[in-house]
């Protein structure tokens, strides 16, 4: 098997290694039981340190793809020995046999990044990603929009959206507050769907009204949802004295909750009271919102994205 390695690529010469060996292994250029080239070798045809070709090793040998042998060498393992990476060898297995297949039919590696990126693109996206500054509105958020469309949701800071690759195959959201520092964070061609919060009369509506003596009890780790539900209850008439508020990042606050005729509670903490809890749960999102990205989600379903994966 012919190795290549790049100094002048982003990829560490490490991960270079890594990948071509595996590569090799599962398609089948690298035989079970074939001796693989020695540390010294290696490290002095490609003039690089022994510690990496070593660490590569190591990593090949955790895999279960390759055996040491003290005192003789590097060899391919006769068979994958840990059956839980079954699915991640089953995707390396068939890139392998896709690349081989097509340099095999003389296609260069520019030809087969192209046609790649070609055909990548032209995939429907899989996943919702929300990009929010604030980690408790940010998961509240993203279980909203999970809940509601079926559809992996996943959240992220501005600052750090484009790490582990999450922007690809994305719908990007933002709140319409935010979009803005949103849109400034992400690259220039990416796409980005403003939300929209839910009103006080949206909030309201459809909800029977406590009785007066009523001890009603809010509760979230977002410190606006505990504002905006007193707003939302003082303007329903409803006494102030009568409501109790519990920032869930405190402790103690389960305490006395049973005895509450309602807990009003975010989308988060809805999964979290203690049993026996008389909830009413309260959406950040607006309605249209939601049904906006249900409609992409029929999109998505329509176009061949199986989110059951």
């Amino acid at each position: 098997m012919r190795l290549w390695l790049s100094r002048s690529s982003e990829v560490p010469l490490r991960e270079q290694l890594v990948t071509q060996i595996r590569l090799g292994i599962l398609s089948g250029d690298l035989k079970a039981r074939q001796k693989l080239p020695s540390t010294r070798e290696l490290a002095r045809r490609f003039r690089i340190h022994s510690n990496t070709v070593s660490a590569a090793y190591r990593e090949l040998h955790r895999a279960g793809l390759v055996e040491v042998r003290k005192g003789s060498g590097v060899y391919v393992r006769g068979r994958i020995a840990d059956p839980t990476l079954t699915g991640d060898h089953g995707l390396d297995e068939a890139i392998a046999k896709f690349f081989r297949a097509a340099r095999a039919n003389g296609h260069s590696l520019r030809e087969i990044q192209t046609r790649l990126q070609h055909w990548l693109a032209l995939q429907p996206p899989d996943h919702f990603l929300v990009i929010e500054p604030d980690p408790e509105l940010r998961k509240i958020l993203v279980t909203e929009i999970a809940e509601a469309t079926n559809v992996p949701t996943i959240g992220a800071d501005p600052d750090d959206q484009d790490r582990g690759g999450v922007l690809t195959g994305a719908v990007s959201l933002a709140m319409s507050s935010r979009i803005e520092a949103a849109r400034a964070a992400l690259p220039p061609d990416t796409d980005l769907m403003s939300l929209r919060s839910r009103s006080i009369p949206e909030s309201l509506k459809g909800q029977a009204r406590p009785p007066a003596d009523a001890l009603i009890a809010v509760v979230s780790r977002w410190p606006e949802f505990l504002r905006w539900a007193r707003t939302i209850l003082v303007a329903a008439g409803l006494d102030p004295d009568s409501l109790s508020f519990r920032d869930a990042r405190e402790r103690g606050w389960q305490r006395g909750l049973k005895s509450a005729t309602l807990v009003i509670a975010d989308s988060v903490m809805a999964h979290e009271l203690p049993p026996g809890s008389v909830l009413r749960r309260f959406n950040i999102l607006s309605d249209s919102s939601l049904d906006e990205l249900r409609g992409l989600a029929q999109q998505f379903s329509e176009s061949g994205t199986d989110f059951s994966l």
